[in-house]
């Protein structure tokens, strides 16, 4: 459908540039966890690829897209290769970073969404499927570095919401055959915005109403 809608090498561009993004957000966990080149390889392209290949895999996409393309598991190597011999400087441009990230998130809600459609899923679940696109690479790579998945952590910034927003207003958008470029490009602006403005300024998910637990939470 996408296709459709917008050209083949602009659509393969972003998800080049969504896919090497998630990749430095991956790598950089695995230098913060002193890991070998090997590791940071593995946790980069788990963070680029995770969400994409279950996504594949459960609508029958196979072989993903990630086995079919060389430039989809060659790009996050590219990604390791900059964190490798720069990560102080990549450090230092983590705003830049933060800001990429956030477009890569809202690129693949909108394309995971609209790809699980037209493989024959309901509108629900091409929603979760969209939301797992671009959250699931992230999920991936905090588990394989043993640590809680920063989207089920009440005291970081909201991450699965936007990606929600942005799945559930293309899944709306094809339930009233209204799927097209301008809401499309909304859709991928609006969950794009919304991780921004979480950033900017701090909002977080509401915890359970009257929390009794005087436990210290993990920073």
């Amino acid at each position: 459908m996408l296709q459709q809608l917008f050209s083949p090498s602009l659509l393969h561009a972003l998800d080049l540039i969504g896919i090497f993004v998630f990749a430095i957000s991956g790598a950089l966990l695995a230098v913060r966890k002193n890991l070998d080149v090997f590791g940071i390889a593995v946790l980069a392209e788990a963070t680029a690829l995770g969400g994409g290949l279950f996504r594949d895999v459960v609508i029958g996409a196979v072989p993903p897209a990630a086995f079919t393309d060389l430039g989809y598991f060659v790009t996050p190597l590219v990604a390791v290769a900059l964190v490798f011999f720069l990560h102080p400087h990549v450090e230092r441009i983590q705003n830049a970073v933060n800001f990429f990230d956030a477009a890569g998130l809202g690129l693949f809600c909108v394309v995971g969404t609209t790809k699980a459609y037209d493989y024959g899923l309901g509108l629900t679940a091409s929603a979760c499927l969209g939301l797992v696109t671009a959250v699931g690479g992230g999920v991936l790579r905090d588990v394989l570095a043993n640590e809680v998945p920063s989207l089920l952590r009440w005291d970081r910034d909201l991450y699965a919401v936007p990606a929600l927003v942005g799945a559930t207003m293309v899944a709306l958008c094809i339930r009233f055959d209204a799927l097209n470029a301008f809401t499309s490009t909304l859709a991928v602006i609006t969950a794009f915005g919304l991780r921004l403005l979480a950033l900017r300024y701090h909002w977080r998910a509401p915890r359970a109403w009257q929390r009794r637990s005087t436990a210290r939470e993990e920073e």
